[in-house]
């Protein structure tokens, strides 16, 4: 669909505005163009191209989506409507398939050829498909777009079994609204605890004992050999030979960027496309990039902190209002895994130099561990009791040495406040 555009007033004496196209209409394409407009709303006449037939929306939300939380209404970010009010032109459904950088224009897969002046790649990321026999069979599916959602929601309407595969957040995310929608849902895991990269052993121990008391089956360290069906799916088959029923698969078990566009157009890329502190492509000045198809100094970003930040910077450049870099913090992880609250940030896994403090109340079903190197807090496992994570968190970023606190450490913020050491104590006097 297109979206008319309303003119943008310029000053009669002055240059045309410039014409800025916006390959994505996610989150982080559409984050730099509201930062954008809000420093100079006159600066660009903007074209948008998106892959899927819908405004922008918070791809966060899908979750509460499939568990019957939320409508397609209320995820969305930026309506049809949003777009013409700011005389941004639409192209939704009708994505980007090639970049000609000689004549600074692209085409859509429709045939639609644009010229551009400054060009922003927000192309973010696809589901990772493993490549397993039968992986193509009607009922499996990513867990990604609306699209995704819209068909497990029709499967999830006759019950049956779904598995999912992926012990990540999504994949957990996946497990949860599918069991609310009345499926037998079953979490396939390959590594020997969920949530690896962000909880340790112990919290991820406690994790799966609460999700097998909501009904969801988990499995751990079972490797996928194949997926059962002639004409739809009907189940999976291990590695060990033992097989387990589905109607429903879903595939939660990473993303990889999309390059291949700027690939294509001779972009320098790696893992994803590579920009500079401004973000910038490497190849390409009039080329920017933000996003999850982004790599920065070897990192590449999935979650929105770091993201609203590229969008921040992106946009003061485009502006060209001054020189703002972009610098790579830190970020704490914050999530609510079927209602259990989880937080972590840091070096979760700690090593040879480091300590561990560690608290356990199996009633309130609490667990914490801080990870300190020299007195210093270095990683953060939160399961359960969460309200003290900023605190532990602006410890570890300032790098403040905890060792005063270190006895009262773990009983937080207002018990260390309450119960001040004998050396805070001599300090106040």
């Amino acid at each position: 669909m297109s979206v008319a555009r309303t003119p943008v007033s310029t000053d009669t004496f002055g240059p045309p505005p410039a014409r800025l196209v916006v390959v994505g209409n996610g989150m982080a394409g559409m984050r730099t163009v509201e930062e954008l407009l809000a420093l100079d709303p006159t600066r660009y006449r903007i074209t948008v191209f998106g892959a899927e037939p819908h405004g922008n929306y918070n791809r966060i939300l899908l979750s509460p989506m499939l568990a019957g939380e939320m409508s397609v209404e209320d995820i969305m970010l930026n309506p049809p409507q949003w777009y013409a009010d700011q005389g941004i032109t639409l192209h939704a459904g009708d994505p980007v398939v090639a970049i000609d950088r000689q004549r600074r224009t692209v085409r859509s897969a429709s045939g639609l050829e644009v010229p551009y002046d400054r060009l922003l790649l927000a192309t973010g990321s696809s589901p990772f498909i493993l490549p397993l026999p039968g992986a193509d069979l009607p009922g499996v599916v990513s867990f990604r777009e609306i699209g995704d959602v819209e068909t497990m929601l029709a499967a999830s309407r006759d019950g049956g079994k779904a598995v999912v595969i992926g012990g990540g957040l999504l994949g957990l995310e996946a497990a949860n609204g599918l069991m609310r929608r009345g499926m037998d849902v079953t979490v396939v895991h390959v590594m020997d605890s969920l949530m690896e990269r962000q909880l340790d052993k112990p919290s991820g121990a406690l994790l799966r004992k609460a999700l097998e008391r909501r009904g969801i089956r988990v499995l751990l360290e079972a490797r996928t050999e194949s997926i059962i069906g002639t004409d739809h799916v009907t189940g999976l088959r291990f590695a060990d030979g033992t097989e387990i029923e589905a109607g429903l698969v879903v595939m939660a078990v990473g993303i990889r960027p999309n390059i291949t566009l700027a690939q294509a157009a001779g972009l320098h890329c790696e893992r994803a496309i590579v920009v500079d502190d401004t973000l910038q492509t490497l190849s390409d000045p009039r080329i920017y990039a933000v996003g999850e198809c982004v790599q920065h100094r070897r990192a590449t970003f999935g979650l929105v902190a770091p993201i609203w930040e590229q969008a921040k910077v992106c946009a003061a450049h485009l502006a060209g209002a001054g020189h703002r870099h972009y610098v790579q913090q830190a970020t704490s992880t914050k999530l609510k895994v079927t209602g259990i609250d989880l937080f972590s940030a840091g070096e979760i896994v700690g090593g040879p130099d480091t300590e561990d403090l560690v608290f356990r109340d199996p009633r309130r079903g609490a667990y914490k561990r801080l990870v300190l190197r020299d007195a210093r807090i270095v990683g953060i496992v939160l399961y359960g009791d969460v309200g003290d994570g900023p605190w532990y968190y602006e410890l570890m970023q300032s790098r403040q040495d905890v060792r005063a606190l270190r006895s009262r450490l773990l009983f937080g913020r207002a018990y260390c406040d309450e119960h001040p050491s004998s050396e805070d104590l001599r300090e106040s006097t």
